[in-house]
């Protein structure tokens, strides 16, 4: 695959609420500069702020249907999940890339294997982690500031308070880069931020960043509770283990909040670290659950479509432009990022956390590539989740 033209085909996102595009007309422009074929399916980029003409001023050619680009192409990308009607198009050979989210998606891991095509899913390529991440935190800071308001049934405190009245006591949990996100957003705006993480170096690290303007606290269940009675809003953004069948917050310790508190889960995981939390959407974002406003929309970034967008194009750009120019295996040992996203080869599942949580068989990427005696680059795996769930040989 090797030096060979590609064509790439960059997919318009049909889940509800999304409107971002995994490649804008500035990375057509680098794909057909190094020698590829890019085709781009109509309005992809519409919503997002890049109109057609753009990507054909770019160098794309604009097809109408998704069903032409999967017929077409060699590599296929979107954003998000791969969904039903999507996985009849599915070829064998053929690459993808999308935020899969594997582990959580067992039939459309099924459909991906079934296809035996070639897949990674992009939220686990990130060496420095994800513009989607620190949008989700940033932005998802702000919708819970407008759930806070009295006018979508908040209890009507602004984050900053007024002379002569304080402002919002915020609690954080987990900071990685949503986290760190939120509370760049909150505390700029004045409120009085508390940040709990179990990695005892991070708290440390952001204590020392924010000159101690901040409080930190280890992070479980005990520490919530003791804070809760004081806390205005909450901002989810623990990545939880899928095999965990215990909360951070339960149902009953959102009773500890004043009415009219808010919960944002901006993590949203299923299951996930709050046990009232269930996926929203944009048309339809909030829900009350004992007193307690909650913010579950899954895809707070879409709603920053095209500051997102850009942000995103450009750090997925390398793994495209490695996967077309050097081809999966030669792409897999020079970033081992790439190599840990590799979710399906061919019908084999690659990802181990798939296999631990969904009770399936894996390979690793390396073995199934050939490339075990290559000189590989290193990478830590994308989750503490392990499994010895091996194909039988």
């Amino acid at each position: 695959m090797e030096g060979e033209k590609m064509r790439y085909g960059i997919l318009k996102d049909i889940k509800e609420g999304e409107y971002r595009v995994i490649s804008t007309p500035s990375e057509v422009k680098s794909i057909v500069a190094a020698g590829h074929e890019v085709w781009a399916q109509a309005d992809c980029g519409k919503m997002a702020g890049f109109s057609n003409e753009a990507y054909e001023k770019a160098g794309a050619k604009i097809v109408d249907t998704m069903e032409e680009i999967f017929a077409g192409c060699d590599m296929v990308a979107k954003v998000k999940e791969f969904t039903p009607k999507e996985y009849p198009l599915m070829r064998e050979n053929q690459i993808l890339l999308g935020c899969i989210h594997p582990a959580g998606h067992p039939e459309e891991v099924d459909a991906l294997l079934k296809s035996k095509c070639i897949a990674f899913t992009a939220e686990d390529a990130h060496r420095f982690g994800s513009p989607n991440c620190e949008a989700a935190g940033k932005q998802g800071a702000l919708f819970g500031l407008e759930s806070m308001l009295t006018i979508n049934g908040g209890k009507g405190k602004y984050v900053g308070g007024f002379a002569g009245a304080p402002r919002m006591n915020v609690l954080i949990l987990g900071c990685g880069v949503v986290g760190r996100s939120a509370l760049s957003v909150l505390h700029a705006l004045g409120a009085n931020c508390t940040v709990m993480d179990i990695n005892v170096g991070i708290l440390r690290s952001v204590l020392s960043e924010y000159k101690s303007q901040i409080s930190t606290m280890y992070c479980n269940k005990e520490t919530i509770a003791s804070v809760l009675p004081q806390t205005d809003m909450v901002l989810n953004c623990v990545k939880w283990p899928k095999e965990r069948k215990d909360f951070l917050i339960d149902k009953e310790m959102l009773k500890l909040m004043e009415p009219g508190s808010v919960l944002v889960d901006i993590s949203n995981d299923d299951p996930g670290a709050i046990e009232s939390s269930h996926e929203t959407h944009h048309d339809n974002p909030r829900y009350v659950v004992n007193g307690v406003v909650h913010y579950c929309v899954s895809n707070i970034p879409g709603a920053v479509a095209n500051t997102t967008s850009v942000a995103y194009a450009a750090e997925m750009l390398p793994m495209i432009l490695s996967i077309l120019n050097d081809g999966v295996g030669e792409c897999c040992i020079k970033d081992g990022y790439y190599r840990r996203s590799l979710t399906v080869y061919k019908g084999y599942l690659t990802h181990e956390e798939t296999s631990a949580i969904q009770g399936k068989p894996w390979i690793r990427p390396e073995e199934i590539l050939g490339i075990g005696d290559r000189k590989l680059d290193p990478a830590p795996p994308a989750t503490t989740t392990r499994s010895e769930n091996y194909y039988k040989k």
